[in-house]
């Protein structure tokens, strides 16, 4: 069967499938679960996936909501496409990993298709707890993306680019302890905990000068003290930092934790300091790999694709693009003031438009997918560039 037969039968497969698959998003949407609870989610995304012949794996890397689905024919190339399907906390799918998920998973039915003409492994990897303790990172330390020819993800935004970035992150957060005392009668007794907090956020707020403008600080007090008569024995931050590289954010944190520590000496507190996330690293978006996506993309009638701006955000997608060659795209879902996080963005994420977007985003993928899979130099030019990346 010849190529462009093989890209027709892929986009008429996602044609057929999408009813399907576009309830599976408003499904997703209608019952939000948070990070690690996705239980629903896991159940519809696998059993939809069984019933298109895949094999399905769970608790992957000891995360219970994680899933593998594979459907492979013969020794050949290996695509992965990588489902998110949590919520955020009240605002249910604000950012729109409903739609996510249902694009992976059009994305590997359609690629999957064509397995009885090609040789390859189709891998549709479900990647629970994206904006809190993203699962993409003990799976990428566990090796299971190491042996793929390409991991590919799309996200839905306000514009469509193809050559996205994140920032590296650290979430850390410092523990404070002093000594209670009462706050107007013997004040001289107490050892403000407090005071360690707010020496901090005004210390750190003094290092923005000297840190590069590709670096983000931003914390929140989250235990402050119990009552003002109180001199307060227990205060804790949570910070965000992050940076463009890994390894800048680690001399940025390796200085936070000094500033911390001068905090702790000056007011006579014992600090603790702990990860409260797991870290992500930067995203290495592979640029011939997303230049086959964008070729396929227009080739969909899509026109309108920008240049990428510089992601100011993070992902546990990064720990991945560290692994194997990667793409992060952005798909076009709705008006350009679509804020990301939002009651608004939530709504747009069950819209007819953002369903029928995300659905050529999907056929895009796949369709890149099958030039890995069938174009042996491509796929030698993606290791090579992966591989230059990371010297």
């Amino acid at each position: 069967m010849q190529i462009d037969q093989l890209r027709q039968r892929i986009s008429q497969r996602i044609d057929e499938q999408a009813p399907h698959l576009e309830e599976i998003a408003l499904q997703l949407h209608a019952n939000p679960e948070t990070g690690g609870q996705e239980h629903f989610a896991q159940k519809i995304l696998t059993e939809y996936a069984a019933g298109q012949g895949f094999h399905i794996s769970k608790g992957l890397a000891n995360v219970p909501t994680s899933f593998a689905a594979e459907h492979s024919s013969g020794e050949g190339a290996k695509v992965a496409f990588l489902a998110e399907y949590d919520a955020l906390p009240e605002i249910g799918h604000a950012c729109g990993h409903n739609l996510i998920a249902m694009a992976s998973t059009a994305a590997a039915v359609g690629l999957a298709s064509v397995l009885d003409n090609v040789s390859g492994q189709v891998t549709l990897f479900g990647t629970p707890s994206e904006e809190t303790n993203g699962a993409k990172v003990p799976m990428a330390a566990a090796g299971l993306f190491d042996e793929f020819d390409a991991a590919l993800i799309v996200h839905p935004g306000a514009r469509t680019t193809v050559d996205a970035a994140s920032l590296a992150i650290d979430a850390i957060e410092f523990t404070f302890l002093g000594k209670a005392a009462h706050a107007a009668g013997a004040p001289h007794e107490g050892i403000n905990a407090l005071d360690a907090v707010i020496s901090l956020f005004n210390n750190l707020n003094a290092l923005r000068e000297h840190l590069t403008s590709d670096v983000r600080i931003h914390g929140i007090i989250s235990e402050g003290g119990v009552a003002p008569n109180i001199v307060p024995e227990r205060a804790v931050a949570r910070f965000y930092f992050r940076a463009a590289e890994r390894a800048y954010l680690n001399e940025v944190v390796g200085k936070a934790k000094k500033v911390a520590e001068a905090a702790a000496l000056a007011t006579g507190c014992r600090l603790e300091m702990c990860n409260f996330e797991l870290s992500f690293d930067n995203l290495h978006s592979n640029k011939l790999l997303a230049a086959t996506y964008k070729t396929h993309l227009e080739a969909l009638g899509v026109t309108d694709i920008e240049s990428p701006s510089g992601g100011k955000g993070s992902t546990d997608m990064g720990n991945v693009s560290q692994v194997t060659p990667a793409i992060h795209p952005s798909m076009c879902i709705g008006p350009k003031t679509l804020v990301g996080h939002t009651h608004e963005f939530c709504q747009a994420a069950a819209s007819p438009e953002a369903l029928a977007a995300m659905l050529v985003a999907a056929k895009a993928m796949a369709l890149t997918g099958l030039d890995v899979l069938t174009d042996s130099t491509l796929r030698k030019q993606i290791r090579a560039e992966f591989a230059a990346g990371k010297r």
